[in-house]
């Protein structure tokens, strides 16, 4: 694998704290992340409601429902489009306008699914518009998550690198819990019948406005300096940046799809789906389902922060392993207690949610596997082409399991994509390139 861990400009200036300007950087970065990443995600939070909205009322509910997760997977199959197409210019031109098109795109369709008739009022092109606003979404986060990855990395001084990924991740799970709070809120206080009737609706309308905030915020973000320094020296890459990643680079490629099948399994079945599969599996009501999310998704953020501390003082490899081996097992744990009845839920979910905090070692075992000239494409690329396939499958197979192959089956799929995990981080230790994310 050539380069990884490849260095420039301020990954490898001597290493010092997060001044006044960094942290500036993180929060705004991690705050517009978070509204961002809401829009995104809170679809899934209302599932249950959009399958009985916009198919036909005859629809057998187990299908209806595959069926909006189909629709959900439809975003994650749009992904490479707006990766590969905003990481392009965002080699080419800069981080920051790709960075600030993203959430803006993000926006309007959101806004718009807030808006849309259902099958009752508008037949077969109800989840046709869905399926189309979906679509857009995909786009938009395809450029989002990579873009702001290398944002914040190439922001970061020399030692610091882990942390500032991870709080940006942190940052982006932040958005699942606003999405799991709200949905929480609603299913509280609306009936079952004002939810279908108009609350479903709310979420999505706040989305919109959340992005739009989020465009204004990202105004007062500069360039990266590696990105600036790479123009000023007119060092940006002269040919396509993707068809060089392919030619030199497929071992980074390969590895970074990896550890982004474990982050796609432990974020779509540990946090988003699993309120919706409790209380069909399980039994849990929708109040506990929910709250107890939304202690996961807090939990998240914190084990983000906790395991990028930790990449930037044992190294990325070992902190990779280290999560990959504790998620797994407490995963068992926590259905386990289901299965016997769910007197421990909420505790163990919490503690699962934060060991699912080892998903926020990933960009920086990534960030660190491409050189900058074609950092932001040689990323975008393979996580967005894993998150397609991976995340795509993994909404309607982990339906379908559960459906058909026993309750544990979910468990089962976060175990095997572990494995994986623990592979790359061994090979990383092995090979000696998971150090630090600005060592050579």
């Amino acid at each position: 694998m050539s380069q990884v861990f490849a260095t420039t400009s301020s990954m490898t200036s001597p290493s010092r704290m997060l001044a006044g300007r960094d942290i500036q950087t993180l929060l705004l970065a991690s705050l517009g992340g978070a509204l961002e990443f809401y829009d995104f995600v809170v679809f899934v939070f209302f599932a249950l409601p959009l399958s009985h909205l916009f198919f036909p009322p005859d629809t057998a509910p187990w299908l209806a429902q595959m069926q909006v997760y189909g629709i959900f997977a439809a975003g994650y199959l749009a992904r490479p489009l707006g990766g590969i197409v905003m990481a392009h210019f965002g080699d080419r031109q800069g981080r920051k306008r790709m960075f600030t098109l993203s959430v803006f795109l993000m926006a309007l369709p959101t806004l718009a699914i807030g808006l849309l008739p259902v099958y009752a009022s508008a037949g077969a092109l109800a989840p046709l518009l869905l399926l189309l606003m979906r679509v857009v979404q995909g786009v938009a986060i395809g450029g989002e998550v990579p873009g702001a990855w290398v944002f914040v990395a190439e922001h970061a001084p020399r030692g610091r690198v882990g942390f500032a990924c991870a709080c940006l991740t942190s940052g982006l799970t932040a958005g699942i819990l606003i999405g799991s709070l709200t949905a929480a809120w609603i299913n509280h206080h609306l009936t079952p019948e004002q939810v279908l009737g108009w609350g479903w609706r709310l979420p999505f309308l706040l989305g919109g406005v959340f992005g739009f905030i989020a465009v204004w915020l990202r105004r007062w973000l500069s360039e990266t300096p590696v990105f600036a320094e790479l123009r000023a020296r007119k060092a940006l890459s002269r040919e396509l940046p993707l068809r060089q990643v392919l030619a030199g680079h497929g071992g980074s490629v390969v590895l970074s799809m990896a550890v982004t099948w474990m982050l796609t399994a432990a974020i779509l079945v540990l946090i988003l789906m699993l309120p919706n599969l409790v209380q069909k599996s399980f039994g849990i009501a929708a109040d506990e389902a929910f709250f107890g999310n939304s202690l996961a998704a807090f939990c998240l953020g914190i084990g983000c922060i906790a395991f990028g501390w930790l990449t930037d003082r044992i190294g990325a490899a070992r902190a990779l392993l280290l999560g990959s081996l504790a998620l797994p097992a407490v995963t068992y744990v926590l259905f386990a207690d289901l299965a016997a009845g769910g007197a421990h839920f909420l505790p163990l979910y919490a503690l699962t949610g934060f060991l699912v905090g080892a998903v926020g070692v990933v960009p920086t075992v990534m960030v660190a596997a491409f050189p900058a000239p074609i950092r932001y494409s040689g990323l975008s690329f393979a996580y967005n082409i894993a998150y397609a396939i991976f995340g795509a499958s993994t909404a309607t197979l982990i339906g379908y399991l559960a459906e058909r192959a026993g309750r544990m089956a979910p468990a089962h799929y976060v175990a095997v994509t572990a494995v994986v995990s623990v592979a790359a981080a061994l090979w990383l230790m092995a090979s000696g390139k998971g150090k630090s994310a600005d060592m050579a």
